[in-house]
């Protein structure tokens, strides 16, 4: 089993803006607020949060799936 990574950097599709943010372990997170344009991120049709859709890392859940992130 490998270990869930916690840190992520998510980029803002809008501006570029990259920053580094904790994700929750216990549940995904659906909003998240750019630190320079303020625009509200929401994740991609498909995706369970904003981390698999904009992040360097994808989410706890998705990390601790079978066959995920190899």
């Amino acid at each position: 089993m490998s270990t869930v990574v916690l840190e992520s950097v998510l980029t803002c599709p809008h501006c570029g803006h990259a920053q580094q943010a904790t994700m929750r372990t216990n549940a995904c997170q659906f909003f998240y607020e750019c630190g320079n344009c303020k625009a509200l991120l929401r994740p991609k049709p498909g995706d369970c949060c904003v981390f698999c859709s904009f992040g360097s890392v994808k989410c706890p859940p998705v990390q601790a799936q079978p066959g995920c992130c190899e």
